[in-house]
Formats: structure tokens, sequence, C-alpha cells
């Protein structure tokens, strides 16, 4: 009696201490999945500028991000470490809505990246490499921003203008149910957001408030539903205008909330962090122009603490 007891304990010990690494592994897994796609640490000025109507933007961007990933210290993960790579086709267009300026935006990433992290005693890496969820974003200028030739636009004069705009981020990306990180969320994202920008001469403040919603992912390793709460964005930048078409940005964001749940059962993954960058414009000729990015988290208490920095080209036409 005694000898068949002890060995049912063990294996409900056993079935409990995988469940709590497997959920461990979860909520890791999730902060990276997020880290791919950086739905959340968004630093993109001038994004309410308004713009002639019948603008055209195609652009390549490259991103490299590098740091340790904070999870729950009580978990059995522990020295999270990631370097991933993205390479981002861009495409855009404005065009008047209702009478005011409006533009869509595409992007397409690619991923690669290597991940590490000691689970127990053990040092583990993965390896992932694919399509990212691509990402749709409809805007619209409500107040100073009203659709305009190009005619009309260069003979404007700058003015506030408060903007609302909703990002989308579509379950097209690589996933497989039976691996624990992958690079697409397997769900549906979406962002209203509301945006002022305030020139003031060369110099431009900018903020923008909003909030990522999500879907539940019901194919979640192993066989599990995955839930997310809403996480709120702020962001604001400083711009100053160096010469036509030249500019340099201050950026600051923060966001807060995302708290995960597994099952029905709640992980303690509430995020509340703050990032900074600073991001320089600078024309190449009449059409392009070449964008230089870097951003790093300053506070940090759960999620990607990475520094990345970006490249980016951009071809503009005007119909």
């Amino acid at each position: 009696m005694t000898s068949s007891a002890r060995p049912q304990a063990q294996d409900i010990h056993d079935v409990l201490r995988r469940a709590r690494l497997g959920r461990a592994l979860g909520s890791t897994a999730v902060l990276i999945a997020a880290a791919f796609t950086c739905n959340a640490q968004d630093l993109e000025p001038r994004i309410y500028s308004p713009n002639p109507t019948g603008t055209q933007f195609v652009g390549v961007a490259y991103l490299r991000s590098t740091g340790g990933v904070l999870i729950d210290p009580t978990l059995p993960i522990e020295d999270v470490d990631a370097e991933i790579n993205a390479a981002i086709f861009g495409y855009g267009r404005t065009f008047a809505l209702l009478g005011r300026s409006a533009i869509a935006t595409l992007g397409l990433p690619y991923v690669w990246a290597d991940l590490s992290g000691n689970v127990g005693e053990e040092r583990r890496a993965i390896t992932r490499s694919g399509l990212a969820d691509a990402r749709l974003r409809l805007g619209v200028n409500l107040k100073g921003g009203s659709a305009m030739t190009p005619e009309e636009f260069m003979r404007r004069t700058p003015e506030p203008t408060v903007g609302v705009s909703l990002t989308v981020v579509a379950p097209s990306g690589q996933y497989e149910p039976r691996r624990l990180v992958n690079i697409g969320a397997n769900r549906w994202a979406f962002k209203p957001e509301l945006g002022v920008s305030w020139p003031a001469g060369r110099w431009s403040l900018e903020a923008y408030a909003g909030a990522w919603f999500f879907t539940a992912n019901d194919e979640f390793f192993p066989d599990s539903r995955r839930e997310q709460n809403a996480l709120t964005t702020f962001q604001t930048h400083i711009v100053y205008t160096i010469r036509p078409r030249t500019w340099l940005a201050f950026d600051a964001t923060l966001y807060r909330g995302g708290r995960t749940t597994i099952d029905g059962e709640r992980n303690f993954d509430f995020q509340s962090n703050v990032r900074v960058g600073l991001t320089l414009s600078v024309p190449a000729g009449a059409h392009h122009s070449f964008k230089l990015t870097w951003s790093d988290g300053v506070a940090t208490r759960i999620g990607s603490d990475f520094m990345t920095l970006g490249l980016a080209w951009q071809y503009v036409h005007l119909d």
C-alpha cells in the first residue's frame, strides 16, 4: 500500500512540475512573440503629419534588436536573451476621405532570431526564421489636415493637427501549434489611436494615445487557449526640422497592461515599461530618403528589454 502510494504521489508531483514549467515557458514565449512584431514598442514620429493626396510611399527597413526578456522571478527560467533581426517591406498611399487627408499603409516583415535561456540547470537555445504577422494601418486627420493637392500643400501654413488611426495585425505569420516559440502570434490584434501634432517654427511636439486589443489564440502550446488583456500605449515625440525634409526626433513611449491567461489561469506578466529613442531622416535626391533609428528600454518591469537599431529607405512618388 505504502510503496504504491509513493509512485502515484511522485507522478502527480511530476505532472504539476511539468505543468508549471509549461506555463512558465508559455509566458516567456508570449513576451518573445511580442518582441517579434514589436506591437507595443512603436516609436514612430510624424505619422499624423499631413501629406498631399496621391502620394505613394515604398520602403524597406532593417531592424536589429538585442537584449534580454524579463519574466516573473519565481518561474524556473532565467537569463533569457534574444537577438532578433527583421526586414520589413512597406507600402503606403494618401487619399481624400470625406474631404480629410487619409493614409493607408501595409507592412510585411520577415524575421530571423536566436533565443536562449536557462531552464533549471540547462541552457537551451532556439533559432527561428520566417514571415511575421502583416500589419495594416488606416489614419485620418480630423483637424488641420484637409485633403490638398501638391500645389495647395506647398502653399499651406503649418497648423496643429488631430488625427485618429486603426492598426490591424493579421495572423499571417509562421506559426506551428506544436512549437512553444513562434514568429507569428496566431491571433488578430487591433490598435485604435488618437494623435496630436503641434508645430512651432522648426519644432513640433507630438503625442499619441492608444490601446492594443487581442483575440484569443486557441492553438497555444500545448493544446491550450491563450488570452491577453488590453495593452495601453502612450507616445511622445519632439521633432526638430534641420532643413526641408531633414529632421531629428527624440522619442519616448510608455506601455502598460497586457496580462495573459492560459486556459483561464492568470500569469504574472503585467507590463509597465518605458522606452526612449532617436530618429533621424535625411533626403537623398527628390524622391528618396533614409531614416536611422535607435531605441532602448529605460524601465522594464516585465517584457523585452531590447536595444534596437534600424535603417530604412523610402521612395516617394506623387501622382
